[in-house]
């Protein structure tokens, strides 16, 4: 199985459209694709909603999504991935998931996962951070797997007086950048170096 990982700094940077963007340029794949939401205290795994459930009672939930709606998900089949999974857990029980979402993607071929936190799990073949300095924020998730990034999505300037607070971009400076706006999240370079990390790492993989 080959993974890529789309992350980002924020929320709303973009990072659904990146995924959506790489399935349809490489359609070839016929991508699993992996949609992670973590939610906080007080809200449960299993429908997203506000609940006095025990942590221990519903941790997580693993959805076979369907076309239509609208969703972030019904937007990866519409873009053409083959299945799409909606994988709900709790803040900080990550890692309960895990027997679950790895048995309903152990067979799949080429699975993309928009996340930041799964890398703390899986070894992808190319993961991908999306950056936004007109946002402000920088997800902690994101904060710690920035060195691990294969490349850069960037909306907008990444210069040094753009960064974030406490975030040394310098980590990244020999990366690929890929400068992409809201009106196309996946240049064409973006997806021949996916397709060719992609391809290096069924050469490493093959017996």
């Amino acid at each position: 199985m080959r993974m890529v990982v789309v992350g980002g700094n924020s929320r709303s940077v973009g990072k659904t459209s990146v995924v959506a963007g790489l399935i349809r340029a490489l359609g070839q794949y016929g991508w699993t694709a992996v949609k992670l939401t973590q939610y906080g205290h007080g809200i449960c795994a299993a429908d997203g909603k506000q609940c006095g459930c025990a942590p221990e009672e519903h941790p997580f939930a693993v959805t076979e999504e369907t076309a239509g709606g609208g969703s972030d998900t019904a937007r990866f089949l519409e873009a053409g991935a083959r299945r799409a999974l909606w994988v709900r857990v709790r803040m900080g029980m990550l890692e309960t998931v895990l027997p679950a979402l790895h048995a309903a993607i152990e067979n799949d071929d080429a699975v993309i996962v928009e996340s930041n936190s799964i890398l703390e799990f899986y070894d992808p073949a190319v993961y991908l951070t999306v950056l936004d300095a007109s946002r402000g924020d920088f997800k902690e998730s994101a904060r710690r797997f920035l060195p691990r990034a294969d490349g850069i999505v960037c909306l907008g300037s990444l210069a040094v007086e753009a960064a974030w607070e406490g975030i040394a971009l310098e980590v990244v400076r020999d990366k690929p950048v890929f400068s992409v706006s809201s009106a196309e999240y996946v240049t064409p370079e973006l997806a021949a170096f996916v397709e060719q990390r992609l391809a290096a790492a069924a050469v490493a993989g093959a017996p």
